[in-house]
């Protein structure tokens, strides 16, 4: 593998952990075994630090391809709990809500999650790396600023349900969507469709484009990998 010519590789990221973080231990790793002081690195797509799964690296030449590759669709498993919601709509936030869910049947979810397929109008979540007059919507909100965001169209392809518990109020579904999606945001419109409100507790994007999740290679094998390439061209 030529990471300086440019490669394109899979992680599944830690929990926690963010892109960025991704990139960054990605650099240093290449940097540190190839004796460069700098390297192109960059990633396809943002993870939510509290997500896991699917974050495409592209280094040296194939950063190029960046832009190209953010279009592609996206995969996630997405778990709600309903009934709660917190600012943040995952658990980076203590519930600031609770609302009545004696109501909600399996009967009313499979009702309600159909009707996300196809075009939305999503708000992103305050929480979330949107500019607003050249600043990220997070660190406005962790000021406690409040910003109107505008609503963004996005594709939703598939969504299904994988489980819903009537006794806890939890849900997990499947989506395959659009560049743009905020699966935190869809928890918060799950939650206002059912007459109740929802957060999300675990998101893991299973898929970008054609790189799925089991694919991918976590940062102890990647390190292992460059130490053989490298061993190998010496």
């Amino acid at each position: 593998m030529d990471f300086v010519e440019g490669e394109i590789i899979g992680f599944d990221k830690p929990y926690r952990w963010t892109s960025f973080d991704v990139v960054g231990k990605t650099r240093w790793l290449l940097c540190h075994r190839l004796g460069k002081k700098k390297l192109k690195v960059g990633h396809t797509g943002t993870l939510d630090p509290l997500a896991t799964g699917v974050v495409v690296v592209c280094t040296g030449k194939k950063t190029k391809l960046i832009d190209q590759l953010q279009q592609h669709i996206k995969e996630y498993v997405a778990t709600l709990q309903l009934g709660a919601t917190t600012p943040s709509y995952d658990l980076e936030k203590p519930i600031d809500a609770t609302y009545p869910t004696a109501h909600i049947t399996r009967e009313l979810v499979e009702q309600v999650i159909p009707t996300f397929l196809g075009e939305q109008w999503q708000v992103p979540p305050m929480f979330s790396a949107v500019k607003v007059d050249g600043k990220r919507a997070y660190e406005l909100a962790r000021k406690g600023k409040e910003v109107a965001l505008k609503p963004k169209l996005l594709t939703i392809d598939e969504i299904e349900i994988l489980r819903f518990d009537a006794e806890t109020m939890q849900l997990e579904i499947r989506v395959v969507c659009s560049k743009g999606t905020y699966i935190r945001a869809l928890a918060r419109d799950i939650g206002e469709r059912l007459h109740s409100g929802a957060h999300l507790i675990a998101l893991r994007r299973t898929r970008v484009g054609d790189i799925r999740v089991e694919d991918c290679i976590n940062f102890e094998q990647f390190q292992a990998l460059i130490e053989n390439e490298t061993e190998d061209t010496k």
